[in-house]
């Protein structure tokens, strides 16, 4: 910013074009706003033609133009002057202070801004960075890109600059906690650990490719703009605020004299002063603004007293001089009523001598001295310096052949009149000499108004001293106390101080922001010899008075009963002191010199003109006298503010932050300082600014219902009666303007909470939704004190939910283009874009649910009657599209499926009036679907068993496994559809357990029956192996056992196990007996083949033909051959019968438990067969061959089946014994009567023996 007095350097020519710029340009713009003259196609003639013989619209065009400029004029004329005002509250404020409590706005983001994030995560899901991320993040990223960033809403809410990086971040952050949150624990790895880790990658994407060491000068520098500004940054401001060129607003500093703190202080005293005045003559003239009751009028005159009067205390706190040295003036006790208004009063304290002791600090410093003859080159000598009444000090020494120093030395002293001396000294050589020669001396009468540059001093020496010219150069520098406002002599006569006319040494001295002094001072005295009061007085420049001799230039003080003469040798001199007692006296007429009075009156001028000369002619010469002189009383401050404020609310929200209507620090600085000041009422103020939010929230900016609610609830307190500010008069126009804003905010939050997904899109901003609801409340208030019903809000609440159900779908309809789709396409068509609708409205009441339940949660019935409200808007176009469809088509299930599964985790919408109109046109469909699957299960059971080839397929056969994956197919696809209503699920799912009973239960008995059938096919001979369809039949029974407890088995309550159980063990005990039936029929089949091995053993049974026949035979042919061992092979193709059938049931059935069931009574029933064989021989001794096989058979089989894990009780059964005894003794038979017999085989050891 450039120094305000830099202007008087420039060029008159420079100023005066700048001036011409000036009164050109329009509302503060530049000379280019104002749009062209029209112009004809035809140039010059064309507008030459019409001057000549102009026509009605011409004219009319003309004097348009012309109310515009003089428009455009008028409006930058009020902006200058109010610029002025605001200029004065900047310099010199004493009410307000930069609030450093206020919540940091942060930088808004722009189109551009997030079509650039649009591009950027973009690129991260295309691969295109270098972050490294898993696909859950990468899934997170894609959702809030679709979701979030493609969203109308955001874009919406970026064009209205309601959103900040900080918002995005925030959406971002609360998306992936959620889905943080269902992430499976991981050890080592903590959830805070990869949402920190998510949050840093996010913020890696959102940067891109920025340079990362401009970002925090940036930061820096917005972060100083939006807290504390400079007072240059504040004059800036607020020149863009009102369009106020650079060059008017030095003019106006330079003039207003703005750096000057005194005549600052002087100028707020003569505006109190005149506001005082204004309230008596409103008060004795009774000209009132119009209140609500006629008590008022007394009490607003009483309401502007008090008000002056807590401003004068205001100024009077403050200390005289920001800046300069740590001293406060002492606070003097004075009447709080009546001293303000009666200036003059006789109870006004009176000053003591004491009060207006000033302090001053001398500077002396000793540069040189010349002239020194009188002493050698190579003497030593030195200087003192003394304040007289203070301390001694010294220089350092120096040769007389070069007397030089540059020393200084720092007093203080209470004189206004200080005596310094210095002298020159020489060291003494003399043995006795006590004290040092004195070579000269020097004294100095100093003044605040003394010359500061070093001077030549001649010096006063001794008598017969050859120096007779010698001079020391010095600088004495005396400050100026803060509160010392003038100084130097006049010569002064009075009625009853200074009642002689001489000259003396004056000093004006503050002693507080109200008390100023007039001192004249002796030498050497710290107290005023005499001194003059000047509250009360009026100072003006006088003619020169004949009769008194000295003084050319003349002035006064008057006061009633009183005259004070002053007179200066000088007219520059007379100017300051006028202008210093001036701002003093806090007079509000202003003193002119006669000569200029004189020029003025010649122009027609006002004689009520700036008292600065240097400024004034400046600011007359380019158009600034009037705003500058103008007197602040006069106008309307109401109106002005109104305007400054519209102006500053209108600059906030155009800035790079993101506001929400709130001002910056320094604005509300300015803007309070300014209402204090000029005494803006608060009402009014904040009425103002409520009119400005809500027409800019109505126009799509996004306002900050807090700040709605502060000024709502400011108002509020005021109108009635519970004075927030201290102000208990209401005025009409207060009154009714607050009822007309109250219905505009009523109308307006009801459209927000209507319109709450768009005004407050996921959330943003952070809490409004919820603060529109808290301050509709307040808004519906009838006062202050009552509050209002909660059914009565509810009942507004539910009314605009009901409008944001309509709007929701009605956009959302529009966004899906369903209403196209819907009167065109085919069933198919019809039903995709439903069910694409289906997942568009979950989508909707899930972020309605995530982003908006908390802001509801005081009425979460509310909220759920909107979704119903919203989803009975959906039924209709799903109801059109569910009537298209064909018969038994099971396309729309997948909708049933997507909509309950929303529905029934929502405490609210489960089984609410969509839920269970949804459930009323599915039940239908689910019966339909259930008998027609019942239906097509049953045929396909009877025509795959019939044309079953029992080929092994999984755990069964063909025909068993497509039964059972259809049972299980229909069962988990009523299980996914979730039927909400308890009653009907239930008997879903009985219905469908009992048909898998039945179907089981079916096709258990058709394998029984064709088990049966097949294994009667088969052969009894040893060449028996069985089957592997057999064995397929028997896995069929197996897997069916299985599938039982999970198709048939219900989970129900006690209330079902009673009764279920009953029917479902039939199921299994069919199951189970057909098993054991199947196990009983394969047991008997290969017991026929060892009953065949007996039989064919009988025919060695002792006393037959063929017992005979055999035996001589063999004993024949051995004399001869090697004859094999009669009866081994039998035994060995038994044996292998065994074997190899016990080998296919344990590879081809599934089940172990059964597998044990069959051997334990294969084993059982064979012994039992060679048991009964044996018991019906009891009194026959066996043939040696028919007891080798059976030894053999008996031993193998016992191994065998002892190896297949037939438990040992079984395995040594009574049976068993039996046999073993038998052959036993058979065996020892045997070995007495025929020893070589057996051949080695024998019953004993038979463990050891391998087959």
């Amino acid at each position: 910013m450039l120094d305000p007095s830099s202007s008087e350097e420039e060029s008159d020519e420079l100023l005066e074009e700048e001036r011409r710029d000036v009164l050109v340009a329009a509302g503060g713009g530049s000379p280019r706003s104002l749009p062209p003259a029209p112009r004809d196609s035809r140039g010059r003639e064309a507008g030459a033609a019409r001057a000549a013989s102009p026509s009605p619209s011409v004219l009319s065009e003309g004097r348009e133009e012309q109310e515009r400029l003089q428009r455009e004029e008028r409006e930058k004329r009020l902006r200058l002057q109010l610029y002025v005002f605001i200029a004065r509250c900047i310099a010199h404020p004493f009410n307000a202070k930069q609030p450093t409590d206020m919540a940091r706005r942060q930088q808004k983001l722009n189109k551009q801004q997030l079509q650039v994030l649009k591009e950027r995560f973009q690129a991260f899901l295309n691969g295109e960075t270098q972050i490294v991320a898993d696909e859950a993040f990468c899934n997170a990223v894609r959702s809030y890109y679709e979701v979030f960033l493609k969203s109308d809403r955001v874009a919406r809410m970026v064009h209205s600059g309601g959103c900040s990086a900080s918002d995005f971040r925030d959406v971002f952050k609360k998306n992936i906690e959620k889905r943080v949150r269902s992430l499976p624990e991981i050890d080592g790895l903590s959830k805070e650990t990869v949402l920190s880790s998510w949050l840093a990658k996010y913020d890696a994407i959102y940067r891109g490719e920025e340079d990362f060491c401009k970002q925090p000068n940036r930061m820096a520098l917005s972060a100083v703009s939006e807290l504390i500004l400079s007072k240059e940054q504040l004059y800036e401001m607020f020149q863009q605020i009102l369009g106020i060129k650079k060059l008017e607003h030095q003019l106006i500093y330079n003039a207003c004299q703005l750096d000057n703190g005194d005549e600052q202080a002087a100028q707020i005293r003569r505006e109190l002063d005149g506001r005082l005045q204004l309230a008596e003559q409103m008060a004795r003239e009774r000209k009132f603004p119009k209140f609500v009751t006629k008590e008022m009028e007394n009490m607003y005159i009483e309401e502007l007293r008090s008000s002056v009067n807590l401003l004068m205390a205001n100024l009077e706190s403050l200390p005289v001089s920001k800046g300069g040295p740590e001293f406060k003036l002492q606070k003097l006790k004075r009447s709080q009523n009546s001293a303000f208004l009666d200036i003059g009063d006789e109870n006004e304290v009176q000053l003591s001598k004491s009060d207006v002791v000033l302090s001053f600090t001398l500077e002396i410093v000793i540069m040189e001295v010349q002239g020194l003859k009188s002493v050698a080159p190579n003497r030593i000598v030195y200087c003192t310096m003394e304040v007289e009444g203070g301390e001694k000090l010294q220089t350092d020494q120096a040769e007389a052949s070069r007397p030089q120093w540059g020393t200084q030395g720092d007093f203080t002293t209470t004189h206004p009149r200080p005596v310094v001396k210095v002298k020159l000294f020489t060291e003494s050589t003399g043995v006795l000499a006590l004290e040092d020669k004195e070579l000269g001396r020097v004294v100095l009468y100093p003044t605040s108004n003394s010359p500061k540059s070093p001077d030549l001093h001649k010096m006063i020496v001794p008598k017969n001293s050859q120096d007779s010219d010698l001079k020391i150069k010095l600088a004495v520098r005396m400050d100026k106390p803060p509160h010392m406002k003038h100084c130097g002599y006049l010569y002064a006569l009075g009625q009853k101080v200074w009642k002689r006319w001489k000259k003396r040494y004056f000093v004006l001295v503050q002693v507080s922001q109200y008390t100023f002094a007039m001192c004249s001072y002796r030498e050497k005295k710290s107290e005023p010899q005499e001194l003059m009061q000047l509250e009360g007085y009026t100072v003006d420049y006088t003619a020169p008075h004949t009769g008194l001799q000295g003084g050319r230039m003349f002035f006064n003080a008057v006061k009633e009963g009183d005259t004070v003469i002053f007179a200066s040798d000088d007219e520059q001199d007379r100017i300051l002191w006028v202008q210093a007692m001036y701002r003093a006296t806090g007079q509000s007429y202003k003193p002119v010199p006669a000569s200029q009075a004189q020029k003025m009156n010649l122009k027609g001028g006002n004689a009520n003109t700036d008292i600065s000369p240097l400024y004034t002619d400046r600011g007359q010469k380019h158009g600034m006298d009037e705003f500058i002189s103008a007197n602040p009383c006069k106008f309307d401050h109401a109106s002005l503010f109104r305007l400054l404020q519209r102006q500053t609310l209108d600059h906030r929200l155009n800035d790079s932050y993101s506001c929400l209507g709130w001002f910056s620090p320094g604005q509300v600085f300015v803007l309070d300082e300014y209402c204090a000041r000029y005494g803006v009422r608060g009402c009014h103020r904040h009425l103002c600014y409520l009119d400005e939010l809500i027409e800019y929230s109505e126009n799509g900016s996004v306002i900050d219902p807090t700040l709605l609610h502060y000024s709502f609830a400011f108002c509020a307190s005021h109108v009635h009666g519970n004075r927030p500010d201290g102000i208990g008069t209401v005025s009409v126009e207060e009154k009714e303007r607050f009822e007309e804003i109250k219905d505009r905010l009523s109308s307006l939050l009801e459209n927000q909470i209507s319109h709450f997904r768009y005004c407050f899109p996921f959330g943003r901003p952070e809490g409004a939704l919820k603060a529109t609801l808290s301050l509709l409340e307040r808004v519906l208030m009838k006062d202050i004190a009552t509050p209002i019903p909660a059914e009565e809000v509810k009942k507004v609440v539910r009314k605009c939910l009901e409008k944001a159900a309509l709007i929701n779908y009605t956009r959302l309809t529009e966004y899906a283009k369903i209403e196209e789709t819907m009167n065109q396409a085919t069933p198919a068509r019809k039903l995709e874009e439903v069910l694409h609708l289906a997942e568009l409205c979950i989508e909707v009441l899930q972020q309605n649910e995530e982003h908006h339940s908390e802001a509801f949660a005081w009425w979460p019935e509310l909220l759920a009657e909107h979704a119903e409200k919203f989803l009975s808007l959906y039924s209709v176009d799903m109801d059109s599209a569910l009537e298209a469809q064909p018969q038994d088509s099971w396309d729309s299930f997948p909708l049933f499926q997507l909509l309950n599964n929303a529905l029934r985790n929502d405490t609210l919408l489960c089984n609410g009036k969509f839920h269970k109109h949804l459930q009323e046109i599915f039940v239908p469909m689910v019966v339909r679907y259930i008998d027609l699957m019942e239906s097509s299960i049953a045929q396909s059971i009877h025509r795959g068993l019939e044309q079953e080839s029992w080929q092994p397929v999984n755990n069964g056969s063909a025909t068993s496994e497509d039964l059972f994956w259809k049972l299980d197919a229909l069962q988990m696809f009523v299980f996914d559809l979730h039927w909400p209503e308890p009653e009907f699920a239930h008997h879903l799912e009985q219905r469908l357990k009992l048909m898998a009973t039945d179907m089981i239960e079916a096709c258990v008995k058709r394998t029984r029956i064709a088990f049966e059938l097949k294994l009667q096919k088969t052969n009894k001979s040893t060449d028996l192996r069985i089957p592997s369809c057999l064995c397929t039949m028997f896995n069929v029974l197996v897997d069916a056992k299985k599938q039982t407890a999970k198709l048939c088995i219900l989970d129900g309550g006690q209330e079902f196990a009673s009764q279920w159980q009953q029917y479902h063990s039939k199921i299994d005990d069919l199951i189970e007996e057909t098993v054991k039936e199947i196990i009983s029929l394969l047991v008997s089949k290969v017991v026929s083949v060892l009953e065949g091995v007996l039989s064919k053993l009988s025919r060695y049974d002792e006393g037959t033909f063929f017992s005979s026949l055999v035996s001589f035979t063999v004993k024949a042919a051995a004399k001869y051959v090697d004859v094999p061992k009669p009866g081994m092979d039998l035994a060995d193709t038994y044996i292998m019968f065994v074997r190899q059938n016990q080998d296919i049931l344990r590879e081809k059935i599934n089940e172990e438990m059964y597998i044990e069931k069959l051997f334990d009574q294969w084993y059982s029933n064979s012994m039992k067969a060679i048991c009964v064989w044996l018991a019906d021989r009891l009194d026959i001794q066996l043939h040696i061959y028919q007891l080798k096989t059976l030894i053999k058979i008996v031993k193998k089989t016992y191994r065998d089946f002892r190896l297949q894990g037939v438990m040992e009780g079984t395995l040594n059964s009574k049976t068993y014994d039996t046999v073993h005894s038998r052959l036993t003794v058979e065996e020892a038979t045997v070995s007495v009567t025929d020893a070589g017999g057996l051949q080695g085989i024998t019953m004993k050891d038979s463990d050891e023996e391998e087959g």
